[in-house]
């Protein structure tokens, strides 16, 4: 829901912090290991209950993301780095949710019931995704995939793990309303998809294609 407002400037302060480490030989691929590392290390530290370093982690995760695709646009992007990074940062966001399952006992269907909402809308993207590219719909950035737009898209992860990092108390809840927020946005998704991939015409609008996460 945020992503199409926060991108250019977001995009803008990653280029300049891309030029000088991607000058100096620094390939996108690295930035995304990295990343998935510090991803790693907040499922483990939320699992564990140490709330701090889980946000320090994930916050260092999502700079890690959005500084390899801004290196990836200056020196060129390659069909494996956008493969590792979707792969890297879904396997981040489940395993997030699965860290605060863990040291949340209370919560833990409602972090089931997220998990179900990651798979359709996920499942709802990728399908998505594949067929407009074969029907040649896919239109405007770079980006190796590209994300239908919802209520829940890249920055409304990053705010609610934030949220989830800082506010233990309220684990249950914020676990709870994220869930049916993502819920919505993979109904959306499908009745984008439907209504794109119609036979009898197409809707497809690449403006109302968003950012990346989980959800949107």
């Amino acid at each position: 829901m945020l992503d199409r407002r926060l991108r250019a400037a977001a995009d803008r302060a990653f280029t300049v912090l891309a030029r000088p480490v991607a000058d100096r030989g620094v390939r996108a691929e690295w930035i995304t290991l990295l990343g998935f590392v510090f991803g790693v290390g907040a499922c483990v530290a939320i699992a564990a209950d140490q709330r701090v370093v889980a946000l320090v982690l994930w916050l260092a995760n999502r700079l890690a993301d959005g500084l390899d695709g801004a290196i990836a646009r200056r020196v060129g992007v390659t069909d494996r780095g956008g493969f590792v990074d979707i792969v890297a940062d879904f396997a981040v966001y489940g395993g997030f949710v699965v860290g605060v399952a863990y040291a949340r006992p209370d919560a833990r269907f409602a972090v089931v019931l997220l998990l179900f909402a990651y798979y359709v809308s996920g499942s709802a993207l990728l399908a998505w995704s594949s067929l407009a590219e074969r029907r040649a719909r896919i239109a405007g950035d770079n980006r190796s995939l590209h994300f239908v737009g919802g209520i829940a898209e890249g920055a409304e992860t990053i705010v609610v793990y934030v949220l989830l990092c800082l506010w233990p108390s309220a684990t249950e809840t914020i676990v709870w309303v994220f869930a049916a927020a993502v819920g919505i946005t993979a109904a959306q998704r499908v009745a984008f998809a439907w209504r794109s991939l119609s036979d009898h015409g197409s809707s497809f609008d690449p403006e109302r294609v968003a950012g990346s996460g989980p959800g949107g």
